[in-house]
Formats: C-alpha cells, structure tokens, sequence
C-alpha cells in the first residue's frame, strides 16, 4: 500500500513539476483574464464615447452610418489577446462584445499547440465547443466519473462541459494543431473567464497547492514526516528547482503514459474505450467535413450543425455553421431571427455589410483571414467575397435549434413569398414593376455579383399582351385611357374638319382667282 502511495505521489510530482516543460505557461491566468474584462470595458466605453448613440440606448435610437468608427468598427471584435505563449504553444481569445443587443456572451478562442506538446489537465467554469481547423488531438475527460478519451481529426467538433477535467495532446506527426472553441460563459462565476489546473506547479499553481499541508497529509494519508516534505516540494516547487534533476523522476515514463505508451495498463483501457465498456466513454465527435452542404449551388455552399445532428450541443445552446463563397459571390441579405452569430475568417477576404432595425448602414467593413466578427440576433446582413479569390468563414450561433435564416433577395426569399399588391402599395409601385424587380435574381441564398455574373436578359413579352395585362390589373387606368383616345379622336376629327373646311374655302378661293385670270386674258 505505501509503495502505491508513494508511486502516486511521485508521478503527481512529476506531473506538477514538469508542468512548465511540457507545457511552459507563463504569466497570471487570473490577471490575464482580468485585463482582459477590463479591455471589454474599455471597449464598452468608448463605443458609448463616440459621436453618436449607441443601439442598446433605451430611446430605442441608432448610431448614424457614415463615421469610421460606426461603419468600420462596431461589429468587429477588437485583436485576439494573447492568454499564454510558449515553446509549446499560445492561446488567444478574442472577448464577447458587451451589449444589450447580446442574447448570449460568447468569446472565440484559438488554441495553437506544437508537436508532443500538452495542453495541462485542469477545468473550466465555462462549456467550450472545440473545432479542429487543422491536425490532430487527442482528447481526455473526465466522463460520468471516469477517464475517457476521444481522438479529433480536422473538421472534428467536440463539447466539453463546463467543470469536466480534460487534457489536450498533439499526437500528429510533426504537425501543428489549430483549433477554434467557442467559450460560453452562461454558466461561469461572473469573473470572466476562470481556469482551475489541476496539474501544476508554481505557474500555473494547482488548485489542490491552495489546501493547508496538513490536510494535503490527510487526504493523501500520508502520515510520514519525510512524505510531508516530499508533498510540500509537489507544490512548492519552483521553476528554477528544474536543474536539480532526480534520476528517481521517470521522465520517459511520464510523457510515454501521456502520448500512449504500450503499457499493459494503457493497452486495456484503451480497449475498454473502443469496445465501449465502462460509464466512463464521452460522446463521439462530429466531423463537418464529411457533412454534406445544407446548400450548394455554382457559387459557394454553407452548412449548419444543430442539435438534431449532434445531440451534445444542446446541452451548450450553441450551434455551429461553415460558408464557402467563391471569388466575387455573396450570401443573400438575411436575418436570423434566433441566434446571434460568431463568425472567424478561415482564408480569403471580403467584405462583410449589417444594417440597423432603422434601415440605416450599422457597418461596411473589409474582413480578412483571423477577422472575428459578430452579428446580433435580427440585424439584416450580407458576406461578400472578394473578386481576387473565395471566402471562408466559419463560426458559432447562440442556439442549438435548427436556424431557419430569412432570405431578403433571391429566389427563395422574403421578397418572392410577399409578392404581391400589398407589398407593391408599401414600395409605391405597380404589381408589374415590382414583379420584374424581384424576379431579376435566379439564384438563391449565394449570389453572383455583377462582376461575376451575366448580365440579366429579361423576357419581354408582345406589346399587346402587356397592354392587355396591364389594363386587368388596373381597370381605372385603362377606362383613363380609353377616355384620352376617344378625346384625341374627337379632337382630331375636329381638326381634320376644319383643316377640310379651310382647304375648300381656299381650293374655292384660288379656282375663283383663276377664272378671273383667265377672263383678263380672253378681253
């Protein structure tokens, strides 16, 4: 019993002393976090500074288009912040705009990790919903009280609950791994976002280092005067004490269990996971590329992961979305009347455009690869890919239900469904005109732009029938009409009659004058 004691302290020391190596972070994640609320603020007051209202403001008044601050700036979120930086890796999170607009708060984070590196076991007051972009990662939690672990591949997306322990670990071969997480903080303390390692040494310092050594001694039973010193250097540890090396310490074993060592021990749980023994095997990944598009047409595709199709994110309220544009296209004007919308630029660049409830300009801004954006919940907006090469863009929705987007323009959109005198009456045009303006547009949900589409060829039909089309739909008009023709008949009957009598009377007068000629010349 005591030798198994004793192993299991050494490896949590090991463990908490090697924290630093393996994963190298630096820096106060308190304070880091910390600095980072107070950016948001910071954020908060100078959008309220500007020369113009805020949309929030309980007049129910909106900022004015026009300024660079109101157009370029206000639904871009400010520079990811870098949280730690090492040899091994960095994490940046890019915080949740503060506004009443926001249904849900929600920060994007990007975690970087480098080959054989390890993202430490420690737990958070927030759910994450990660996205591989690129690599591969093997992930440990903590399960229905057991260890599972679930192997993510690129364009895999996974739920880690809040409070559930997990670790993270590169194992592709000399290959980076990029992922993108949503951290929602509906259930956290209020404190920004908080983090609780586990494993640690002095920076980052373990939660179980904030217990008295005495009830360390207890809760470990560890009765021993030399054991206790041994507990006190587990978490007293500095990092400089890493030169004294002890050869006690298997270093090689340490990493070995992390990255799968063949051991017995491993073999078997490993085999428990894929065969599905035990309460302890987390729910599977989801994979977005082996999805088929929700649409897809000639110029881009865009799907959305919902509850319904991975049933873990429920248990968040986030949804998930992946738009592909092709160089010059659009996604229609729409709205989401569910959710607020995140959204990371993958690769290429545009143009993103949202407009205010007051039907004035919120924003007209170029984004670019790494740009976060966010879009609140019935705000009109429109993605534009630029001419020189596609658009990628990939996000988080503050619903886990199935978003029913409404399409402004295009064939199946808003516009086509009311068609009709109503909408005509409030547009201050005729049926026909507004018919040939919505019809214009053949395409649905993405759009060519002028630049990458043919110009539109309407079918025109025979004068007659549009006549006789027009005079259906608008009687009055055609009574109007007919009254101005049999006017202009009347009027140009009168007219050819005195235009006859005047050329009789002077036909008369100048056969008149010729007879006289002729008689002069006869006397």
């Amino acid at each position: 019993m005591g030798n198994k004691v004793m192993t299991f302290v050494v490896l949590m020391l090991v463990m908490c002393y090697g924290v630093s190596v393996a994963v190298g972070y630096t820096g106060d994640q308190d304070e880091g976090w910390r600095r980072g609320t107070e950016k948001e603020e910071d954020w908060r007051e100078e959008q309220e500074s500007g020369g113009r209202r805020r949309p929030e403001e309980e007049e129910g008044h909106y900022p004015e288009s026009g300024g660079e601050e109101s157009e370029e700036g206000w639904f871009l979120l400010p520079q990811a912040k870098q949280v730690v930086k090492t040899a091994a890796g960095e994490m940046r999170v890019v915080m949740s705009a503060r506004s009443r607009v926001v249904d849900k708060p929600m920060h994007i984070g990007f975690i970087t990790m480098e080959p054989k590196s390890l993202f430490i076991p420690h737990y958070l007051d927030s759910n994450l919903i990660l996205f591989v972009r690129r690599g591969e990662v093997k992930v440990g939690l903590i399960y229905k009280d057991e260890l599972g672990e679930r192997r993510l591949k690129t364009g895999d997306v996974y739920r880690i609950p809040a409070g559930s322990p997990f670790y993270l670990v590169n194992t592709g071969e000399g290959q980076r791994v990029h992922i993108i997480c949503s951290i929602d903080t509906s259930e956290s303390l209020g404190m920004g976002l908080q983090s609780f390692f586990i494993g640690g040494g002095s920076n980052p310092q373990s939660i179980i280092a904030g217990f008295d050594h005495e009830i360390l001694a207890n809760a470990f039973n560890l009765k021993q005067q030399d054991r206790l010193q041994e507990m006190k250097r587990m978490f007293d540890i500095q990092q400089d004490d890493h030169q004294d090396k002890s050869e006690t310490w298997s270093w090689r074993k340490l990493l070995n269990s992390v990255f799968g060592a063949d051991s017995n021990e491993n073999k078997r749980r490993r085999d428990d996971y894929d065969k599905g023994k035990g309460k302890g095997k987390p729910p599977d990944s989801y994979n977005l590329y082996d999805r088929k598009p929700d649409f897809r047409n000639d110029y881009g595709w865009s799907m959305q992961l919902d509850d319904s199709d991975y049933s873990p994110l429920k248990h968040s309220g986030i949804g998930v979305y992946l738009v592909n544009l092709t160089a010059g296209s659009m996604m229609a004007p729409h709205v989401n009347p569910r959710a607020t919308e995140y959204g990371t630029v993958l690769r290429g660049s545009g143009t993103l455009q949202i407009v205010f409830p007051n039907g004035t300009q919120a924003m007209n801004a170029n984004i670019e690869e790494g740009d976060v954006f966010w879009v609140p919940r019935y705000f009109p907006f429109c993605q534009i890919a630029s001419r020189t090469g596609p658009l990628e863009f990939f996000g988080f929705t503050t619903s886990a239900r199935k978003n029913r987007p409404q399409i402004l323009v295009g064939a199946a959109s808003v516009l086509q469904e009311l068609k009709g005198p109503e909408l005509a009456a409030a547009f201050g045009v005729t049926e026909d005109r507004l018919r040939r303006f919505v019809d214009a547009q053949r395409e649905a949900v993405i759009l060519p732009t002028a630049q990458a589409a043919p110009p539109y060829k309407e079918e025109r039909k025979p004068p007659k029938e549009e006549e006789e089309e027009r005079r259906q739909q608008h009687p009055e008009e055609g009574e109007r009409r007919e009254d101005e023709r049999r006017e202009g008949e009347r009027r140009g009957d009168a007219g050819r009659g005195e235009e006859r009598r005047e050329g009789e009377r002077r036909g008369d007068a100048g056969r008149g004058e010729e007879r006289r000629e002729d008689d002069r010349k006869e006397v």
